[in-house]
């Protein structure tokens, strides 16, 4: 792939991230365990949609074939797709979304820091005006990783099966493939290796005061950024392209 290529498969794969995670953030509502989390889920789940929507029109531009943010969430395949494995993982109980969403915003904050800087201004403007945004996802999720950690022996016990479960679903976030290597050299998006190393003294720094472990096991599961997905993204894309496949260029 050119430079080109590399940038809009990473716009997508930011774009995907988001959208997906709103997605299944999304599905918490009217579920959550209590009021104020269903609605602070929620607001999360915008937030990344919003996200989502502008690093997709970004996408459509880059690609060249008059595509909208719409038509790249509606109409692609889920090999098309190129958001990592974590984002797509079931919501399971409130602990493994907590979880989930730690893992998640660790990586992102300090990754769309990063991008504030980018070469590529579009980019750099779409991070500076997220930035606000992952912040609080942040705080939200370390803030609840140590209350739940560091609570009752239950929330313990949830919390550190929760950890058990996603953590192989980890990796993938700060490892490089080519278009990281090839965006990292050109000055636009920033050195995985760089972000992995602030990414994993957050997380033992949250995790320690939670009181909880790290798996000893390394092995990581791999394959959302090349397209090669779980069987969750198949079954979340049916549900959520329903429509507009169904009634193409539905408006309301």
């Amino acid at each position: 792939m050119n430079l080109q290529q590399h940038l809009l498969d990473y716009t997508l794969r930011l774009g995907d991230n988001g959208l997906i995670l709103s997605q299944r953030l999304g599905e918490w509502c009217g579920h959550g365990p209590v009021l104020e989390q269903d609605i602070a889920l929620t607001n999360i789940a915008l937030d990344l949609l919003g996200q989502a929507r502008m690093l997709l029109a970004y996408a459509g531009e880059l690609e060249g074939l008059n595509h909208t943010d719409d038509d790249l969430a509606f109409f692609r395949d889920a090999h098309q797709f190129r958001n990592v494995l974590l984002v797509e993982q079931p919501n399971g109980d409130f602990a493994h979304t907590v979880v989930r969403q730690l893992l998640f915003d660790t990586y992102n904050f300090y990754n769309y820091q990063a991008l504030t800087h980018s070469t590529d201004e579009r980019l750099a403007a779409i991070a500076e005006k997220s930035l606000k945004e992952v912040t609080y996802h942040l705080r939200y999720s370390s803030e609840w990783t140590i209350r739940l950690g560091d609570g009752t022996e239950t929330s313990h016990k949830k919390m550190q099966e929760a950890i058990d479960d996603l953590w192989m679903f980890s990796g993938e976030l700060c490892t490089p493939n080519a278009t990281d290597t090839a965006l990292a050299e050109a000055g636009i998006a920033p050195d995985l290796h760089d972000i992995d190393r602030l990414v994993q003294a957050k997380l033992k720094a949250v995790l320690e005061e939670a009181t909880l472990s790290i798996p000893e096991n390394s092995w990581m599961q791999s394959g959302g950024k090349e397209g090669r997905h779980s069987e969750h993204l198949g079954f979340m894309l049916a549900e959520m392209q329903h429509i507009q496949r169904t009634y193409p260029g539905l408006q309301w």
